[in-house]
């Protein structure tokens, strides 16, 4: 079957289910924060530019900032609060890409965005942040797996599959 290919761009959640391939680009001092949840499986996406909360209520920029990115995530990944133990969270960026001394928004940003996965009760399994190197980052829904590149270089697999076959039994489990 054809996969469908979505492009998630700053300050956008997109989330889709299997034979879908996620992807985000040009991921400097953002976090892409990238969900996968096995019982469907569905896929997420938020390509989070700034650390805390929306101040305003202009939902077009709303979605740049972690708190609003991660719960609108978590909202179109449609997964019961009971359930968050379930979901494998990938976080890809946060790159100081420009090499500047004062320049202190990749540590927000990933103090942010891990301050609120931990209250969220969600665990990374994997991440690749902070240096130096733009990054882009791929979610095959599919088979759970999730690759990244730093300055365009060869993909590099961030975070394993689960079996095809604990993938299939999860999902007849869901229904």
């Amino acid at each position: 079957m054809l996969e469908r290919i979505i492009n998630i761009s700053t300050g956008e959640v997109k989330a889709a289910g299997a034979n879908t391939i996620l992807t985000s680009a040009a991921i400097g001092s953002c976090i892409v924060v990238a969900a996968f949840y096995p019982r469907r499986p569905k896929g997420a996406m938020a390509h989070i530019m700034l650390p805390g909360k929306a101040s305003g209520k202009n939902e077009e920029i709303k979605l740049r900032y972690a708190d609003d990115a991660i719960n609108e995530l978590l909202t179109r990944l449609n997964v019961p609060e009971k359930n968050y133990h379930d979901i494998s969270i990938c976080l890809v960026g946060a790159g100081n890409v420009l090499k500047r001394k004062d320049d202190s928004i990749c540590r927000d940003n990933i103090a942010s965005v891990h301050n609120i996965l931990t209250r969220k009760k969600l665990s990374i399994k994997a991440r690749a942040l902070g240096g130096y190197n733009r990054r882009s980052v791929r979610m095959d829904v599919s088979r759970g797996e999730v690759y990244f590149t730093e300055n365009g270089s060869k993909e590099m697999l961030l975070w394993p599959a689960k079996s095809d076959e604990q993938i299939l039994r999860g999902y007849k489990n869901e229904q």
